[in-house]
């Protein structure tokens, strides 16, 4: 069936586009041009979109890039924080895919699938500072087909790092603002473009949470290397991150109503949070889920990788990078739920991770006539452990553990799992230039073993499960009309591999329900993607339309048994399929004099196309066929207006989101709304190797009350649930940013 799939695209080439990662990929100079704010991907034959290190840096300094993306059709991105860091809470998805259904690399080292549980990766943010990320490229579609990812049913999110060429010199910023927010980067670059260049960098940030008690706190250091030896190159990347994020109580609309949007965990009140754990509340607070004493998240994370690009004859071109990847991390919450054996009516409970997984990638890219021919292979071992374990409490006055550290000495191991993940992905593509025609053709697959092994089991499961496909087709067109226009079009197959954790995918059931996954043969997630769509760019207008077809199958949910806190096992099964109609359009116009206006529109009409049907003595029918796919605006409208002459800059956007809904029957929804960011700014030349720039940022500048982040305890079938939190209020930061 795939054969033929494979030959109808070929043979129908002007109606399909892929997703390829060879797809000539630009340096940050090559792929930005002067006063252009989006680059639209021109003579790619997918969509695709890049933004350029600008994009990020007049946001407010320590802004994630997965906030600066929101701007793009299709992308919807959710935060607490005002700078998008803030973990527990980030979520991005791409034309309703979440965030664990998407692709992210940084120069091609897989950062695995971007979950809080953190089994397999680590988010952009603790890999590299925005400051020196070059380019940040979005592909809309199932992505691009060499990207390290098994995970990518939807978009792929590329992050390539600076490449400095202007010789020595070192930049540096500082950041003071609201809840006493510090932040302080610096960076030496050293090396020309045809030598020994790179550079070394460090960030430190602290921010107090903006309601309730706690700090969120992180501190990194990056540094990049690249040697030329004759015509080969060699670049080397390391990055260490040290994060502790105390935690925002989550709520529900109930919860909202009640207690209001700033209502937050005890911290620092340990005496409260010792009486409502006792059953003695202090109105409006009526139960124990109101709020908990304090919780947090804290990973430290060492990436490291070595590569070589090399030429092997006229036309020909090897690549090819190991890294290596370390992580110790723990999530704590204070749980009224058990009690420490000092006698307290709580205790902390944990999930601690702790990865160590190494892997090597690499292509071989040959020119053969109009043919750009390229195979690549991917392999990583992931040594992977998890646990949940519960420390005591110190006494009645003093809690005698700071949730901003690791916890050590636990009373008790609920469970205790070591994980081993292979993967092995390979791919077959091959680029025919034909004049004005461009077509691809391609095609991927991998296989993945995941293994549990108890060392302390509960009641969790155990044992070895695979995902295997070996053809994952890709096919695609792009013509050019004129000089200024472009049409593409594609097609895309894609699937998702199990996820090795014991708080997500098949281990994170009981070992008979895990058995009768096995036994009733479960089956990894699957999409077919198709779009179409067109480009224009000219001196003055830069644009995209485009439209897709989605088809999602085989969808795993995992069905929670409890609230969040309790940490009850899932249950795990296939669900039925999705389908996703959707539009885009974005463009930027230059209006001259350093003025320009950037829009864009995203349609999105997500459905589950199946009910679930719940396993049981009496099955259960939970009826969401035709219902709207949770956390899926319909409507996303982002707008900006930015100016930048020789010293006076700035920028004001505007971001509308509809409805979202947070449970499958859609009974329960958030509202839309409207949140503007703003920035103003003056450079001053005083002689240095840049000049001296002031920033002002305002994040939420008109103080807009709503739920951002939805989902964080996961998604209900009905009723209103504790899995929602509320977005940061106004909030501002002054900058000072030298260049010497």
């Amino acid at each position: 069936m795939r054969t033929a799939t494979l030959f109808l695209l070929t043979t129908s080439a002007l109606f399909s586009a892929p997703a390829f990662a060879q797809d000539a990929i630009p340096t940050a100079d090559e792929s930005t041009a002067e006063n252009e704010i989006v680059v639209f991907g021109q003579g790619q034959t997918r969509q695709v979109q890049e933004l350029k290190t600008e994009d990020v840096t007049i946001l407010a300094p320590g802004t994630s890039p997965l906030k600066a993306i929101e701007k793009l059709p299709s992308v919807n991105f959710q935060s607490a924080d005002p700078f998008g860091t803030y973990e527990w809470s980030s979520r991005v998805t791409i034309r309703g895919f979440n965030q664990n259904q998407l692709g992210y690399t940084l120069d091609g080292i897989p950062l695995g699938d971007s979950t809080y549980g953190n089994n397999n990766g680590l988010h952009i943010g603790r890999a590299i500072a925005p400051e020196n990320i070059g380019v940040t490229r979005v592909s809309q579609g199932a992505g691009s087909i060499g990207t390290q990812s098994t995970n990518n049913l939807g978009g792929t999110l590329e992050f390539f790092s600076l490449d400095p060429v202007d010789g020595f010199g070192a930049d540096a910023n500082l950041t003071y603002g609201s809840e006493n927010t510090v932040r302080a980067f610096a960076r030496v670059n050293f090396g020309e473009s045809d030598g020994i260049r790179g550079f070394i960098s460090g960030t430190y940030h602290n921010a107090e949470k903006w309601k309730g008690g706690g700090d969120q706190r992180n501190w990194m250091i990056n540094a990049k290397a690249i040697i030329p030896v004759g015509e080969a190159e060699f670049d080397a990347y390391f990055s260490y991150s040290d994060r502790a994020e105390q935690d925002y109580q989550d709520l529900s609309l109930e919860m909202i109503s009640r207690l209001g949007y700033d209502h937050d965990n005890y911290s620092p009140d340990y005496a409260t949070a010792i009486r409502a754990a006792q059953g003695i509340f202090v109105a409006p607070i009526n139960n124990l889920d109101d709020s908990y004493y304090d919780a947090s998240g804290l990973r430290k994370d060492t990436l490291a990788a070595y590569g070589l690009t090399a030429p092997l004859g006229e036309g020909v071109t090897f690549k090819i990078k190991a890294y290596y990847h370390d992580n110790t991390g723990q999530g704590t919450w204070g749980t009224p739920y058990v009690a420490s054996p000092t006698g307290l009516p709580m205790s902390v409970r944990t999930t601690e991770y702790d990865i160590q997984r190494g892997g090597v990638f690499g292509s071989l890219e040959a020119e053969v006539g109009d043919h750009t021919i390229s195979v690549g292979g991917w392999y990583e071992h992931n040594d992977f452990t998890q646990a949940r374990r519960f420390y005591a409490y110190e006494s009645l006055t003093n809690p005698g553990r700071d949730h901003q550290k690791f916890m050590r000495n636990p009373f008790f191991t609920q469970w205790l799992f070591d994980f081993n993940t292979d993967t092995l992905q390979y791919h077959v593509q091959d680029k025919i230039s034909m004049g004005d025609l461009t077509i691809n053709l391609g095609w991927k697959g991998f296989q993945v073993n995941n293994e549990a092994d108890p060392r302390v089991q509960g009641s969790l499961a155990a044992g070895k499960i695979k995902s295997r496909d070996w053809f994952q087709p890709h096919a695609g067109v792009a013509y050019k009309l004129s000089g200024n226009a472009e049409v593409f079009g594609g097609f895309t197959q894609a699937t998702r591999a199990f996820v090795s954790s014991a708080t997500s995918g098949p281990f994170s059931t009981t070992q008979a329900g895990f058995n009768a996954l096995r036994a009733r043969g479960l089956k990894p997630e699957e999409s077919d993607t198709y779009e179409l769509g067109a480009r224009f760019n000219n001196s003055t207008f830069n644009g995209v339309l485009g439209v897709y077809y989605v088809n999602f199958r085989n969808r795993l949910l995992g069905i929670p048994t409890g609230p969040g806190i309790v940490g009850n096992p899932s249950i795990l099964q296939n669900v039925g399929s999705v389908r996703s109609l959707g539009f885009e359009a974005a463009g930027d116009v230059r209006l001259g004099g350093g003025l320009t206006l950037f829009a864009s529109y995203s349609y999105n009409d997500a459905t589950y196309r199946d009910d679930v049907i719940v396993p049981g003595v009496v099955p259960l029918t939970i009826p969401i066929k035709g219902k709207s796919v949770v956390d899926t605006p319909k409507h996303l409208l982002k707008g900006e207006i930015a100016y930048d002459s020789d010293s006076l800059f700035g920028r004001i956007g505007a971001n509308y989101m509809s409805k979202r809904y947070f449970t499958y029957t859609n009974d329960q929804s958030v509202g839309s709304r409207v949140i503007v960011d703003a920035t103003l700014g003056y450079r001053f030349d005083l002689g240095m190797r840049k000049p001296v720039e002031v920033q002002l940022n305002a994040t939420n500048l008109f103080d807009k009350r709503y739920v951002s982040t939805i989902g964080s305890n996961g998604f209900g079938n009905s009723g209103d649930n504790q899995t929602l939190l509320a977005g940061a209020p106004q909030q501002f930061f002054v900058t000072a940013k030298v260049g010497f």
